[in-house]
């Protein structure tokens, strides 16, 4: 148990130190209500595939990020590529980072606490370029890869 412990604190001290080292790029960033569930699951391959476009066009890195725990977010990612990505997959246990932009809603009668709203947001060191939200978080219209790539 410390072993997988000390596995998930060392996973999520990478991803605050990749995001901190990243604040000068331009980087990505998808928020979604749940791991695993279909909308989510159909949602996020899509950026998995199109990582090369993006790239091309400026992003230097793309973050998946879900009102869930680490253990959840790494099955998933296991799960969506399974032959690995270089995405990465961010888990916001608390919803302290969703919270804070303001993209949590009440899912408590489906998923049982509240979740991110299915959003985009891209950003060039600091500063906020650019903010897709759906209007219903279990619809995936303008967050979907294919629909952000123009936007950039």
């Amino acid at each position: 148990m410390a072993s997988l412990l000390a596995s998930a604190t060392d996973a999520a001290h990478s991803a605050a130190v990749s995001l901190l080292t990243s604040a000068q790029a331009k980087a990505g960033s998808v928020g979604v209500p749940g791991a695993f569930t279909g909308a989510c699951s159909a949602q996020v391959p899509g950026y998995i595939k199109k990582y090369q476009e993006f790239t091309e066009r400026g992003i230097k890195d793309i973050y998946i990020v879900g009102v869930n725990d680490v253990f959840v977010m790494k099955a998933w990612k296991e799960q969506l590529a399974p032959s690995g990505t270089p995405i990465r997959f961010i888990a916001d246990d608390k919803g302290a980072f969703v919270g804070a932009l303001g993209m949590l809603f009440d899912a408590s009668a489906l998923l049982g606490a509240p979740r991110s709203k299915r959003f985009v947001l891209i950003t060039e060191g600091v500063q906020i370029t650019h903010v897709i939200v759906e209007d219903q978080p279990g619809q995936v219209t303008v967050t979907a890869a294919d629909k952000v790539l123009p936007h950039l």
